[in-house]
């Protein structure tokens, strides 16, 4: 990696070219899956899922969409290519989230829309901190606020924010929780309640910046063993229905976003209090 500066207390360097980080390598080899995923089935990939059939041009959408994936994937691998591939990814994912996300929510409000958008919001800020860590000159003078120690505290309440439904879903519909759980740990009703609760104080801890390093990393390592305990076994077992596929590829996804978050906090003291409306001096 290449080093030009030295970090701020939010762990950016000024003029890094950071490509070599284990998390953003892992983003991008699984952009590069969902790319390939959606030109394979023609269709949406998990994590793009759903898409209202009523959206115009849905069908060139869909192959816009994975080559967008694919290419910007490929392109995170290449140090000529990787600033201009994390601009462009974070732009498609942010007006995904602006423009079908969020006025979806306020069309039809309910599972589909507000789970939809809580991932694409996850996604969107693993995207965001690839971009600031890969940001050049041009960036900081065109767009010096959504990178940087100020767009930084922006993009971590973002995800603060979506890990927060995730854990209401577990309240609200322990039905389909519970009988996730291994069949090897006892008291699934309680996991089913303990890792909702975990959520939520992991993102609000992250929204007011108060533990926010521990608690990234400890929903990065649930995500990541909801997906080693619950998903890989069933897939392996053959007991996927489709839709639970399209569960196991996202959370593949939404785990590697938040190991691209919770790395972002590399310099940043465990038991830190740092709000995010406090600007820092880098």
């Amino acid at each position: 990696m290449e080093q030009t500066g030295r970090l701020d207390r939010h762990g950016i360097e000024a003029g890094a070219i950071d490509i070599a980080r284990v998390s953003h390598r892992t983003f991008a080899a699984v952009l590069i899956g969902l790319g390939v995923i959606g030109l394979i089935k023609g269709d949406f990939a998990p994590g793009w899922q759903p898409v209202p059939e009523s959206i115009p041009a849905r069908q060139a959408l869909v192959y816009l969409c994975a080559f967008i994936c694919l290419a910007c994937g490929v392109g995170l691998f290449l140090r000529s290519t990787a600033a201009l591939a994390s601009r462009v990814l974070f732009a498609y994912l942010l007006l995904w989230l602006l423009l079908l996300r969020v006025p979806w929510m306020f069309v039809s409000f309910g599972v589909n829309t507000w789970w939809a958008a809580s991932s694409t919001a996850v996604i969107t800020t693993g995207s965001w901190l690839v971009y600031s860590s890969l940001a050049g000159e041009w960036d900081r003078q065109h767009f010096g606020f959504l990178i940087g120690s100020r767009g930084l505290p922006i993009a971590r309440m973002l995800f603060g924010l979506a890990l927060i439904p995730f854990g209401l879903a577990h309240f609200l519909y322990l039905d389909a929780t519970a009988p996730v759980v291994p069949a090897w740990l006892p008291w699934h009703v309680f996991w089913a309640y303990f890792t909702g609760s975990t959520f939520i104080a992991a993102g609000i801890a992250v929204l007011i910046g108060i533990y926010a390093r521990l608690a990234a990393c400890l929903a990065t390592l649930q995500i990541g063993l909801f997906t080693l305990l619950i998903w890989v076994p069933l897939a392996l077992a053959g007991c996927l229905s489709a839709f639970q596929w399209n569960e196991f590829v996202v959370s593949i996804v939404l785990a590697a976003s938040a190991w691209v978050v919770a790395d972002s906090y590399r310099v940043t003291p465990w038991f830190a209090v740092v709000r995010n409306t406090q600007q820092e001096r880098a």
